[in-house]
């Protein structure tokens, strides 16, 4: 699907991702971040943000929550990174952004309140009365009070199998009496997810949109107002108007700044891709090409992989996907036309911090190409100006 796209819109990064491997600078199993377009495409979307008013997280676990790209997209104007579990805000705190958003999809451990809060984010959020009494008890006690968001998951709301959790309406109007109590928080908004998915090419909202909607009416006729709407999935240039149309005031870019939401397969938009996957043919048996695996991702739906030894000899050859079950030691092509020791280029969406893949950063790709250097899948460096 993404192939097709980077062969289009960034093809320079196919050349040099090959070169890198050929002569030894990075290894199979890598993925090749393409800095400069990242930070392009983040000061496309902080643009469009600006003027509509919507304010934006950006998430790192795509890109493995790497430091020299984090660093990238807050000098492009994004200076807010959302966590998505609380060992992604203990990394960003590392790098100079701010946190923005904590605990949306993975709660905060009762034991990892403390250490967070110390990290000043400045919005946590709740899928229960208890995590946010958790959370009012240890602010409290600190001497802060700790903006929260409660997550609506209103039944009949789409939820990701393993993500379940939140408010539905009725636990909302049961609940609030508490929460308005707690002394150590303040209940500053609402969020939910997925709030946009992709069906045939088109953005749309999703009914757990219309669920914050009615609850946000709910807190309003109870003397909550200024309330913030954070609605993550699928921001980027292409899906703000809609967000903004249906009352989001934060949205939180992900695959967007690498070009890898499902929109950008198939239509030219503002961001353009800034990944590749990089791998090696190690054996052919049974008349297959097996690579080196470790980097794939079960949902990335591939097609297609560019094999060769030279960006002149390069063949477009068909994947036959693991069993999502299996380890991914190694990856398989429908051909056996191919040499051994060849790269292979691929392109999907992935979540390189759920990978054991490596991380190469380069940038100069358009004019001098520079490896800046290998980290692992968590953000940690491996090596410098290799």
């Amino acid at each position: 699907m993404f192939l097709e796209a980077v062969k289009k819109y960034n093809r320079k990064l196919i050349d040099v991702s090959l070169e890198l491997h050929q002569q030894g600078s990075i290894s199979p199993n890598t993925y090749v971040l393409d800095l400069d377009m990242i930070r392009k495409n983040a000061v496309a979307l902080n643009k469009k943000a600006k003027k509509l008013d919507i304010e934006l997280f950006f998430m790192t676990k795509q890109f493995g929550r790497n430091p020299v790209v984090t660093e990238a997209i807050v000098e492009a104007g994004i200076k807010k990174a959302v966590a998505v579990d609380p060992w992604e805000a203990i990394t960003l705190s590392k790098t100079s952004v701010k946190l923005g958003h904590v605990g949306h999809l993975v709660q905060i451990p009762k034991q990892m309140i403390s250490p967070i809060l110390d990290l000043s984010p400045e919005f946590i959020t709740v899928f229960s009365y208890e995590n946010a009494k958790n959370i009012s008890d240890i602010a409290w006690q600190k001497g802060i009070k700790q903006k929260i968001f409660l997550r609506i998951a209103n039944k009949g709301d789409f939820v990701f199998n393993g993500q379940e959790g939140g408010f539905t309406l009725a636990q909302l109007a049961e609940d609030f009496k508490r929460i308005k109590h707690l002394e150590g928080v303040e209940l500053a908004g609402l969020t939910s997810f997925p709030c946009i998915v992709i069906e045939n090419d088109v953005p749309m909202v999703t009914a757990n949109v219309t669920s914050m909607q009615k609850a946000k009416e709910f807190l309003i006729a109870n003397g909550h107002t200024n309330l913030e709407m954070n609605m993550p999935s699928g921001t980027s240039v292409a899906t703000m108007d809609i967000l903004k149309k249906n009352g989001a005031t934060q949205g939180e870019p992900g695959h967007a700044l690498t070009g890898t939401t499902p929109l950008h397969a198939s239509k030219e938009l503002a961001e353009k891709p800034a990944i590749v996957y990089v791998t090696e043919v190690s054996h052919i048996y049974n008349n297959h090409a097996y690579v080196f695996g470790g980097g794939f991702y079960p949902r990335s739906h591939m097609k297609n992989a560019l094999v060769g030894a030279s960006k002149d000899h390069l063949r477009e050859v068909r994947i036959i996907e693991n069993d999502p079950t299996n380890i991914d030691y190694y990856g398989k092509l429908a051909t056996e036309n191919v040499e051994v020791g060849d790269t292979a280029l691929y392109a999907f969406r992935t979540q390189i911090f759920v990978t054991n893949a490596q991380i190469a950063v380069v940038e100069g790709i358009s004019s001098k190409p520079k490896l800046i250097g290998i980290y692992d899948s968590m953000g940690r460096l491996i090596r410098r100006d290799v």
